[in-house]
């Protein structure tokens, strides 16, 4: 099998993508977690504080990578919209469409190292599953809520 050259700036730009992504979930979950009411809030709160933990490990890791390949972390974190929408299901929606572009972002980096990488290549793979899990979770979640 034949490897091929693998472009580490580009590969550094997606990290650092990630990583401010990630620390974004770490706020959006800990905010959501923050902002749920009603009967089912205790578990959903514990839910969305274990999203944060994970987000934040998740940043750590794409972090360490980064140095790794002699990048330099970004201080930035994502944007994110706060819609003033605090129903649980409105919470759960929207954890789900993060969880759907942090999907994206780790397919975006298994491309740009697929067949050059084969660390880096099982890493984007098996966060790939990690995100797919999570949205498997919080559509499951939202089934209730037709």
């Amino acid at each position: 099998m034949e490897m091929k050259q693998m472009s580490t700036n580009q590969v550094c730009d997606i990290l650092n993508e990630i990583m401010e992504y990630e620390l974004a979930g770490v706020v959006r979950y800990t905010h959501s977690s923050l902002m749920v009411s009603g009967p089912y809030r205790l578990p959903i709160v514990t839910f969305l504080k274990e999203q944060a933990a994970e987000s934040m490990m998740h940043a750590q890791q794409a972090g360490e990578l980064l140095v790794g390949l002699d990048g330099h972390p970004s201080l930035k974190v994502a944007k994110i919209e706060e819609t003033h929408r605090h129903s649980i299901k409105d919470i759960l929606e929207e954890g789900l469409e993060h969880e759907l572009h942090a999907l994206s972002l780790y397919k975006k980096l298994l491309s740009s190292v697929a067949d050059a990488s084969v660390y880096l290549e099982e890493y984007a793979r098996s966060m790939i599953g990690e995100e797919e899990q999570h949205t498997l979770e919080l559509k499951a979640m939202l089934k209730d809520f037709g």
